[in-house]
């Protein structure tokens, strides 16, 4: 019996092959896309998945201002931020963070779904929102991929 094919071999920062990815949100709803892309930033669609390794890919969301949200939540959901001042609190709408900040609901969808640490800091960091269908990485020569 050959022992050393039952090793277990974990991914380290040196040996993760990251690609860079296109996802065109338009049309999309928010939930589902959003989970899609935090899925592919984390890297649990690859084999050599690791938990506590960056081995996700880069992922690039053009046409954020073009995403959907179902039922009423473009008019009931809630944003809240907070200034650091007394009295500070902030709310918002999607409706209205989609006509000052578009790239922050998809943003914000992802965020949430990453783990609560400097690991999901660092996974955030691979994440490129656009509200336009133009983005300046075109040199990395990304994939597009269709959820």
């Amino acid at each position: 019996m050959n022992t050393l094919s039952y090793k277990t071999v974990s991914a380290n920062k040196n040996s993760v092959s990251k690609e860079w990815i296109v996802v065109d949100a338009e049309g999309e709803i928010l939930g589902r896309l959003s989970s899609q892309i935090a899925k592919v930033i984390r890297g649990k669609h690859k084999p050599s998945y690791t938990p506590h390794v960056d081995c996700g890919d880069n992922v690039i969301v053009i046409n954020a201002d073009k995403v959907k949200l179902t039922g009423n939540k473009l008019e009931e959901k809630v944003y809240s931020r907070y200034t650091g001042y007394p009295g500070g609190q902030r709310f918002s709408s999607p409706k209205q963070l989609l006509a000052k900040h578009p790239e922050r609901i998809v943003e914000h969808a992802v965020r949430g779904m990453l783990p609560k640490n400097r690991l999901g800091r660092a996974l955030f960091k691979n994440l490129y929102v656009y509200a336009g269908s133009e983005h300046p990485h075109a040199a990395q020569n990304p994939k597009t991929v269709k959820f």
